[in-house]
């Protein structure tokens, strides 16, 4: 499954969401929320990342990612 997480790149400052960026994961899970939990303990073992929100990523929503260029995979 493929996640997409939102984030601010620092927890010292108040989020702008201007500044926020995002990253995709692919993480092996057995249903979504198992996915968005392993997703949130990945990023917040690697990065000192502020995580704003996950999503799961469609078949279709990843197709038009990729389309935009937008769609990297992240290794973490």
């Amino acid at each position: 499954m493929i996640y997409k997480v939102f984030y601010q790149e620092t927890k010292a400052r108040n989020p702008r969401r201007e500044q926020t960026k995002a990253l995709y994961l692919d993480i092996d899970a057995s249903e979504e929320l198992e996915g968005r939990i392993k997703a949130r303990k990945l990023v917040e073992e690697k990065t000192a990342y502020n995580i704003e929100f996950i999503e799961l990523l469609s078949d279709k929503h990843l197709e038009y990612e990729k389309e935009t260029g937008a769609f990297e995979l992240t290794e973490l």
